[in-house]
């Protein structure tokens, strides 16, 4: 399956990420505490396993993340987040998920809002977006990779589809149950992943270019500037020319 050439935008997310550790950290504790609510045992709790994967990814050290699951199960005392999903439209009606974990829903309510309307977009109702996404696991390798072995690895182990975009760069796309298993056997393979996350991924992706591009990353800068906000996806792939 081909996909889009879209590396530089990979990069571009990375970079921010990198830029903002701070704000990745907090994030990471955060979904370990909600998903300590189910359970705080990693290895019986697939989404609590993935968020301590991620919070050791970002050097977060051990004590924090064993308050924060102690905090999810009810052992320490501490604030009770609610998870909020808000869909909407940002740039040329190109849909937007933005995920939520708060405290205080009508100030999240208020600030997605704000945003949305400030940058071009417009919130939109429960459903509105959601059927074009799919739940899945994304794990992305650079340019350069083998593509037949990578492939005959992927599918061998269980994945569900390995994408080839114009630039390159490989996808490989899980279940969401799947994911952790894949990605560890992969690794062991010698295959070694850029970024690989439980996303909410576009069926069907549409490039944007030039001005049109850069509101659409003022948008999306936007709700990722927000404390509330965990995760924002988007039907729009964003190209700009490399300096």
């Amino acid at each position: 399956m081909a996909g889009h050439s879209k590396w530089a935008n990979i990069k571009h997310r990375k970079a921010a990420a990198d830029a903002k550790k701070s704000k990745v950290t907090t994030r990471v504790v955060k979904e370990i505490s909600i998903a300590a609510k189910a359970g705080g045992d990693i290895n019986a709790n697939p989404r609590l396993r993935l968020a301590v994967d991620k919070a050791r990814e970002n050097n977060v050290p051990k004590d924090n993340i064993e308050r924060a699951i102690k905090r999810g199960t009810g052992e320490l005392e501490g604030v009770n987040y609610e998870e909020i999903r808000f869909e909407g439209y940002g740039i040329g009606g190109a849909g937007v998920i933005v995920d939520c974990l708060t405290d205080n829903k009508t100030r999240t309510v208020a600030e997605v809002r704000h945003a949305f309307n400030k940058f071009g977009g417009n919130l939109g109702t429960d459903g509105c977006v959601s059927f074009q996404f799919k739940h899945c696991g994304q794990i992305i390798f650079a340019p350069g990779l083998n593509e037949d072995k990578l492939m005959d690895a992927a599918l061998e182990i269980g994945a569900d589809d390995v994408i080839v975009n114009d630039d390159g760069s490989l996808e490989v796309i899980t279940a969401p149950s799947d994911f952790i298993e894949v990605k560890n056997q992969l690794e062991k393979k010698g295959f070694k992943a850029e970024v690989a996350e439980v996303i909410m991924k576009a069926d069907n992706e549409s490039v944007m270019v030039g001005d049109e591009a850069l509101r659409m990353q003022k948008l999306l800068d936007a709700f990722d500037e927000l404390d509330d906000v965990q995760d924002v996806y988007t039907t729009a792939v964003l190209e700009f020319d490399e300096e």
